[in-house]
């Protein structure tokens, strides 16, 4: 049984999720602040956390930071604030998915079917790349230039490793947003463009003339090996 950890400070919807959550067969345990999130993370080890970015006691910006910094756990935003700046945020930061309230149930349980998913399939790693330039290992997520290591974030290993999957072969916009980002996603094209210009910039050795990740435009990405 899949265990599901909510964070929010609001106690109608934490009891609102539990209830949905342990309809559908999860094991469910609500925290109403960061502290107790971190703390429970660390007991429990849930498969999946789902976090409010405004809770009383740390913003959830920082509580997934922290958590970023000791766990992989699949982590699903849940957030009033509507700004694109800051879905890149704390997509950039290691968030797996983002819902923006109010938000219907049947959607939230889809991406927490899709959160636990794309967790497990994470096992089934792209073999490790080689290039002239990089070398990636996405089994233990390192990535390194002439021996030096380049960090990349989480929201960066998936796009990669979609990429990496169909080596040289074009993956659609709309199949890059769903696999990395949920089910939510299909239109949100900036998000890839953002994410492509900060890869190039770490890893391409003239990132202005993309020699290995490289753009169809208005159709998708190809990673060239």
């Amino acid at each position: 049984m899949s265990v599901v950890l909510v964070v929010d400070d609001e106690p109608h919807l934490r009891r609102t999720l539990a209830i949905s959550l342990r309809a559908r067969g999860y094991e469910v345990e609500t925290v109403g602040d960061g502290r107790s999130a971190l703390q429970s993370i660390a007991e429990r080890s849930p498969d999946v956390v789902v976090l409010d970015l405004g809770l009383p006691d740390l913003d959830g910006i920082d509580v997934l930071r922290r958590l970023r910094a000791t766990s992989s756990v699949p982590v699903i935003v849940l957030s009033a604030r509507t700004d694109s700046a800051d879905k890149v945020e704390a997509l950039d930061v290691g968030a797996d998915d983002y819902v923006t309230k109010p938000f219907g149930m049947e959607e939230f349980q889809a991406r927490v079917r899709a959160a636990l998913r794309r967790a497990g399939e994470s096992e089934n790693h792209p073999p490790a790349l080689r290039t002239e330039h990089f070398a990636l290992d996405f089994a233990e997520r390192t990535a390194t230039i002439g021996g030096d290591v380049v960090r990349l974030t989480p929201t960066e290993w998936r796009l990669l490793a979609v990429l990496a999957r169909r080596p040289g072969h074009l993956v659609s916009q709309k199949d890059l947003l769903h696999e990395v980002w949920g089910p939510g996603y299909g239109r949100e094209s900036n998000y890839l463009r953002v994410y492509a210009n900060q890869l190039r910039r770490k890893l391409e050795p003239d990132p202005t003339h993309p020699r290995y990740l490289v753009t169809d435009p208005g159709q998708g990405y190809r990673l060239e090996v």
